[in-house]
């Protein structure tokens, strides 16, 4: 069974809008966008691991649209070049109310059901799903009880409004913290692996 696994930026109150520009995401008048760049470091091998084994990527439509505007026109001597061979070959999975409009090679609409699809994909053969920004798929994988790890790399700023990681939404599931480092700058990289139902006392 393959693993979906979430990995997001997240800042101390919880926001994960437009961490990486500030054109990303603009809803509701978010003015906070590429937040993220002061505080890059050695935080990001945690995103990049995930890139050394075999993944799927699964997608909202805003996220997409962003991604499909940008991996393939990476130039070959950008830095940014093996991220972009590595999303441009995959498989995308996309949340989506226009399938016929997904032009980004190898570009695959869920069903209307999206908890349903993402359900049937994790029991299909194939490498691990994971999710880049995509906040409003995010929250709804949440609330389905459908991720597998959260690997949260907590900024240490506040910025009060922005769309958040969890809406309120999200399923009662307990997580074990499978590992935790600080970085130079002071972002706290944490593992969490779903260790299943929430305990209360007695």
């Amino acid at each position: 069974m393959r693993k979906l696994i979430v990995p997001a930026f997240v800042t101390l109150d919880g926001v994960i809008q437009s961490p990486g520009s500030p054109d990303e995401d603009t809803g509701n008048g978010f003015a906070h966008g590429g937040w993220f760049w002061p505080y890059a470091d050695e935080a990001t091998d945690a995103m990049e691991d995930l890139f050394q084994r075999p993944f799927e990527l699964l997608l909202g439509r805003r996220t997409y649209d962003v991604f499909a505007g940008f991996w393939p026109q990476v130039e070959p001597d950008s830095p940014l070049r093996g991220t972009a061979d590595l999303f441009n070959r995959t498989t995308k999975h996309v949340a989506t109310h226009r399938p016929d409009s997904l032009g980004w090679n190898h570009s695959r609409a869920l069903g209307p059901d999206v908890a349903a699809a993402v359900r049937e994909l994790k029991h299909s053969d194939g490498p691990d799903l994971l999710t880049q920004g995509s906040s409003e798929l995010v929250q709804q994988l949440l609330a389905t009880d459908l991720v597998d790890q959260l690997i949260l790399i907590v900024v240490p700023i506040l910025l009060g409004t922005g769309k958040r990681l969890f809406d309120g939404r999200a399923q009662p599931t307990a997580f074990q913290l499978a590992s935790s480092t600080t970085s130079s700058k002071g972002n706290v990289v944490n593992r969490y692996v779903r260790e299943g139902e929430v305990q209360a006392a007695s």
